[in-house]
């Protein structure tokens, strides 16, 4: 299966070095010299990597296909994309690639249907869950407290979101409240 492990950011330097964003727990496995990385959009690779190094704790990648800097901002935002046999992984019971999440539908603890998750963002306290419902997307904080039960093998995840954050706001406060919960989860 093909997993997103990054995205190419800036360039860095003129000899088509780019600084990247790691979207991936094992960057060392799935970043380094001669690896070869699909991209989203496709037509920007594949690409090889030619030298992986570390600038004050930001990763710099060069690729073969890519001589300098003009080039590489051209792949600014590309998709880095591995091949990944997740069968093979050692994966512990509540870890779970973004991909694994994406389009699984969303319930409460009493079997009702919430909606259907659209994305998980990568924040520095925690991991993010975006539910698409009816109403618009939620966020829920991807914490055992609030996201109990996730069953890859049936596309189900269960969660047990704070009071009132999936309910209809239908008062002269609804703006209000919406703000609220939107800087909650800021």
């Amino acid at each position: 299966m093909l997993l997103v492990v990054g995205r190419i950011g800036r360039a860095h330097g003129v000899h088509g070095e780019a600084t990247i964003e790691i979207r991936t727990d094992l960057p060392e496995e799935r970043f380094y010299e001669g690896a070869v990385l699909m991209t989203d959009p496709a037509s920007a690779g594949p690409l090889t990597i030619t030298q992986v190094r570390d600038k004050n704790g930001i990763m710099l990648l060069a690729f073969k296909e890519v001589q300098d800097r003009n080039a590489i901002e051209k792949l600014r935002d590309t998709l880095l994309l591995a091949d990944v046999d997740l069968a093979e992984e050692d994966q512990f019971e509540d870890e779970f690639h973004v991909q694994q999440l994406i389009d699984c539908q969303v319930f409460d603890q009493s079997a009702v249907l919430l909606g259907t998750l659209s994305d998980v963002f990568n924040l520095p306290g925690q991991d993010v869950l975006a539910i698409q419902t009816d109403k618009g997307e939620v966020l829920v904080p991807f914490i055992r407290d609030f996201v109990p039960t996730v069953d890859i093998k049936n596309k189900r995840i269960v969660v047990t979101p704070p009071n009132g954050l999936f309910d209809l706001v239908d008062s002269d406060n609804s703006s209000a409240h919406r703000s609220e919960v939107e800087a909650d989860h800021e």
